[in-house]
């Protein structure tokens, strides 16, 4: 059946609806790091640093946690479709029983990374900060994925302003506990770096006890009956949102150490590369949440239709949803193109550093419809439930392609920083192009 502008105003519409606050809530949680970052800046440079690289070692570890349980969405929107309700709140214990499975080897994991930072030779000076500040920030990893997990089960009902607003009251609450925590008011120590881990513990916290508070007493969910039974491990629904999520897991991990990987090495090139890139990424990240939160939006809508019966519907939801993402990122792109120095001018007033930034930051806007584009197909595909062949092609893009194309012309020739972001467009040009074609090729005959 043909699809004509007003079923595409209606599809568009709903989308918005679901997807903006899941846009607000990513918003909202860079917030937490830009916070963290100010604040510890404002101690010492070794303290800052110290909190840059506890960070960059913590991200990846809980990322991969926060993207694995994200399989939660399509499986309850597609049971939702389905009017399958006692599957739902199957699942859901179920993955309460996953978050509990994840967060013990995170835990010991972030609490034993002082080897990686002596290997990769990280200045004697930060390695004890950086520890202290893991140590303290591990205790808070229950918290989180108890939220993101929540959260993420939640959308996948289209319910989601409430982990938006939660997402706030956390924002607000990291402010003071930061201030208390590393400056030592009220009669406690200063702690530094370390207390800025310990702030983040006490709103991770206080978000997964909040958000577990909301759907235990939110009227809608009552007939799935999530707390009302406590039964041990079924691995029928575990080994389902294994199959979803370790996948979505993965692909998640390897496209953020492809950006990790890219930062390392400008700061093999020289110090203005590396702060200017810094503020590049930071601002193409930002960004990015954008389409991102909207193709959160996209998995339940696809898994909805999937679950309806009608692949028909899940196509038309993943391109509408697709097209909507992009046209998002040319928006930004745009606003890039016209006012590059005055973005660059907010996070850097040194005449070197804002000059290549502004360079990198033009090329960021390069980037901006593949983005969009790998994005929503790759959300288009979760609601599917196909993660695993995604996984396959970014890896290929993103490291056999994009790093490879980016370490030779960064390295090896004399385009330097813009080496390195060629590479980074490249490897999400192709897996822009290879998502949507998959998703295509999937639902080309309803």
């Amino acid at each position: 059946m043909k699809k004509h502008l007003p079923d595409i105003q209606k599809e568009s519409s709903k989308l918005l609806k679901i997807g903006l606050p899941i846009v607000g809530t990513q918003l909202l949680g860079m917030g937490l790091n830009v916070t963290d970052t100010i604040m510890a800046g404002q101690l010492s440079a070794a303290d800052l640093a110290g909190v840059a690289v506890g960070n960059a070692l913590y991200l990846p570890v809980t990322l991969f946690g926060m993207a694995t349980l994200v399989a939660i969405n399509p499986i309850v929107s597609q049971y939702l479709g389905g009017r399958k309700f006692f599957k739902i709140g199957k699942s859901a214990r179920q993955m309460l029983w996953l978050i509990f499975f994840l967060t013990v080897p995170s835990f010991f994991l972030i609490r034993n990374l002082d080897f990686i930072m002596h290997w990769v030779k990280v200045d004697l000076e930060i390695i004890p900060l950086a520890s202290k500040y893991l140590k303290a920030v591990s205790w808070g990893i229950p918290g989180l994925l108890i939220f993101a997990g929540l959260r993420y089960f939640s959308e996948g009902l289209a319910i989601t302003k409430p982990a938006m607003y939660l997402s706030l009251l956390i924002l607000l609450l990291n402010i003071p506990a930061d201030y208390i925590l590393m400056y030592g008011k009220f009669g406690l120590p200063a702690l530094g770096a370390e207390g800025t881990g310990y702030a983040t513990t006490v709103v991770q916290l206080a978000a997964g006890i909040s958000m577990i508070i909301f759907t235990a007493s939110f009227k809608p969910f009552k007939r799935f009956n999530i707390f009302a039974r406590t039964r041990g491990p079924e691995w029928k629904y575990i080994k389902e949102l294994l199959y979803v999520g370790l996948p979505n897991g993965a692909s998640s991990t390897l496209e953020v150490l492809l950006f990790a990987s890219v930062s390392v090495l400008m700061g093999t090139l020289s110090v203005t590369a590396s702060a200017a890139h810094q503020i590049s990424i930071n601002i193409a990240a930002t960004l990015f949440m954008i389409p991102f939160g909207l193709s959160m939006a996209v998995s339940q809508r696809v898994g909805l239709a999937v679950g309806q019966g009608s692949l028909e519907n899940a196509r038309f939801r993943g391109f509408t949803g697709t097209t909507i993402c992009t046209l998002i990122m040319v928006f930004t792109a745009i606003m890039i193109f016209t006012v590059p120095e005055y973005i660059v001018g907010i996070y850097t007033s040194d005449p070197q550093v804002k000059a290549l930034a502004v360079s990198l930051v033009f090329m960021a806007g390069l980037f901006q419809i593949s983005d969009g584009l790998q994005v929503g197909g790759f959300g288009a595909l979760r609601g599917l439930k196909d993660t695993r062949v995604p996984m396959l092609v970014n890896f290929i893009s993103y490291w056999l392609i994009g790093f490879s194309v980016g370490y030779y012309l960064g390295i090896h020739t004399e385009l330097g920083p813009k080496g390195l972001w060629i590479g980074l467009i490249t490897g999400l040009s192709v897996a822009a192009l290879l998502h949507n074609l998959r998703f295509h090729l999937l639902t080309k005959n309803h």
